[in-house]
Parts: C-alpha cells; sequence; structure tokens
C-alpha cells in the first residue's frame, strides 16, 4: 500500500511517546528517530555504533525536542542475554513502550543461492531476522502496557516477491513480512499494531553496496520518505495493523 506517502503529520503527533528504533546511527534510521523527536516522541537509539548514535542524540538535543536515550547493541552478535537486558533497562527507566521500529539490517552478498557463503548467509538472518525477533519477543511486554503501540518491520520488494542474487537479504525479509503477519494475528483486538514498511530505493549506505553503479542523486533521501513512517507510528494508522506498506510509490 501506498496512501499514505504523503501524510502531512501534525507537530505534536508523538507528543509523549516513547519509541526505539534499530539501526538508528545512520540513514533511515537516522531520519526515522530525528522525525519522530521532532514530532514530539522520546527516542531510544539503538545501535552498535555509540559515537554515531551520540551524533543523533546531539541533533536531537540541539532542535529542542525530547531527551533522547542511547542503548549500545550489536545485533551480530546479540544473544537472548542481551535482549532481556534490553527490557530490563527500558522498563526500569520507561515503564512502557509505545512504539519499536525494526530498521536495522545488512544486506550481505548478491550472488547465486548455490554460491552464498554459509556464514554470511547467518550472519545476514541473525541482523535482519532473528535479533528483530529476539528483542520483540522481550519487549511485547511493555508494549502491552501502551495504550496504542505500534510495531514497524522494515521489509523490501525483494521480502515480497523473490529475486535472483538477493539469498540471504531476501529470504530474511520474507522471515520478517511473516513474522508481522503472525504477531497481528496474535494480537487482533490488542492495543498492539504490526505492520511491514517498504522503504524503496533510497539515498543510503546499503542501497550503494547493492547498486555500485546507480547515482544516487536520483533517488529519494530517507528524509523525504518519513510520512509513511510517521503515519504508522502516530494515531491515524490505530486500526491498520497486519498489512505491508510502501513508502515510495512505484516505479512506473
Amino acid at each position: 500500500m501506498t496512501c499514505h506517502i504523503d501524510y502531512q503529520a501534525p507537530d505534536g503527533l508523538l507528543d509523549g511517546k516513547i519509541v526505539l528504533i534499530s539501526g538508528a546511527s545512520a540513514g533511515i534510521g537516522r531520519a526515522a528517530a530525528m522525525s519522530y523527536a521532532r514530532h514530539g516522541a522520546t527516542v531510544i537509539l539503538l545501535g552498535r555504533s555509540v559515537s554515531r548514535l551520540e551524533g543523533v542524540y546531539d541533533a536531537i538535543e540541539a532542535m529542542g525536542a525530547p531527551q533522547p536515550a542511547i542503548f549500545p547493541l550489536n545485533l551480530e552478535s546479540a544473544t537472548s542475554q542481551d535482549y532481556r537486558a534490553v527490557a530490563a533497562k527500558l522498563e526500569k527507566e520507561f515503564g512502557r513502550l509505545d512504539g519499536l521500529l525494526h530498521n536495522a539490517s545488512i544486506l550481505g552478498e548478491r550472488v547465486a543461492v548455490e554460491a552464498y557463503d554459509p556464514e554470511l548467509w547467518a550472519k545476514v538472518m541473525q541482523v535482519n531476522f532473528t535479533a528483530t525477533l529476539g528483542l520483540t519477543q522481550v519487549l511485547l511486554p511493555l508494549l502491552e502496557r501502551s495504550a496504542s503501540a505500534s510495531v514497524i518491520f522494515t521489509s523490501s520488494s525483494v521480502g515480497r516477491r523473490g529475486r535472483a542474487n538477493w539469498g540471504a537479504y531476501s529470504t530474511s525479509k520474507f522471515a520478517t513480512e511473516g513474522l508481522m503477519q503472525i504477531l497481528a494475528d496474535e494480537h487482533q483486538g490488542s492495543a498492539i499494531r504490526f505492520n511491514s514498511l517498504n522503504p524503496g530505493a533510497t539515498r543510503t549506505a546499503m542501497r550503494q553496496s547493492a547498486y555500485p553503479d546507480e547515482d544516487p542523486r536520483v533517488l529519494r533521501t530517507p528524509e523525504e520518505i518519513m510520512p509513511t513512517y510517521l503515519w504508522l507510528m502516530g494515531p491515524d494508522s490505530e486500526t491498520v495493523s497486519g498489512q505491508a506498506f510502501d513508502a515510495q510509490p512505484p516505479k512506473r
């Protein structure tokens, strides 16, 4: 669905909301953190690079938004114990969670399945899917304390239709779509909604790695695709769950 790509978010859309963003140090994650904070949310910045997270933290403070928080975590090596530690710290500091944007992902390599390195495949699945699952499991009790909570899973066009040479990345996104649908079905009638969002072709480092010959200037910036991110996190999407959205119109 692309019906909310031109959403005009009111200034206080997320006032009082507590939102965690994984992969918040750069690209789409950074843009989402800034956008959510600008619209009133207290954002929790989760990522592996403390110095880059601190840069986002400083930028949010500089614009006078609610004070953010930094939760360092390397999803490549994270264990169930690490996820539980994040949840315990969140509970102690905030008591609940109103939003969760699963943004962190790695590309892996673009080769045929038969040539794919199994260890790299496992690493892509760990970051893109297993960590998403682990974090969601431990954070559900905190999300259940919210009057209205939104969980957004970052998907991809290759997570909705398989494409040659996209191997582990594509598989991880198919798994993510399935997890979103299962959770939405399990939580029908609850205050938590679960949806997926395909950012589309965006000017990020990952996109540059996937398409090294592409001119990034022809792509939308992360900031330009924020309307759907805001709509899905805010109250105007409260009745929507189990759906797959696109942040950009389809290519003609």
